[in-house]
């Protein structure tokens, strides 16, 4: 079973439409959202396992210009 996460992202001021505009491009990244609260950006990335969503994260992700700090959430099967 694939492995599926939430990455919520903080940019840099004035950096959101850049940012999502990068991640659009990011192979792996089903959706990008810009948002109101505490975070600038939601993706929701999906790959074969957990080790994959990691390395997407560090280096895809994390390489992305504007990008100050992000959290990942991995989602779960319950029952």
């Amino acid at each position: 079973m694939a492995a599926k996460a939430f990455v919520l992202i903080e940019v840099a001021v004035g950096k959101t439409k850049d940012v999502v505009t990068a991640l659009q491009r990011v192979k792996g990244v089903s959706s990008v959202e810009a948002v109101t609260g505490p975070y600038d950006v939601i993706a929701v990335v999906e790959k074969p396992d957990v080790n994959a969503i990691g390395d997407l994260v560090t280096r895809n992700i994390h390489s992305v210009s504007g990008i100050a700090r992000t959290v990942t959430c991995l989602t779960m099967q319950l029952g």
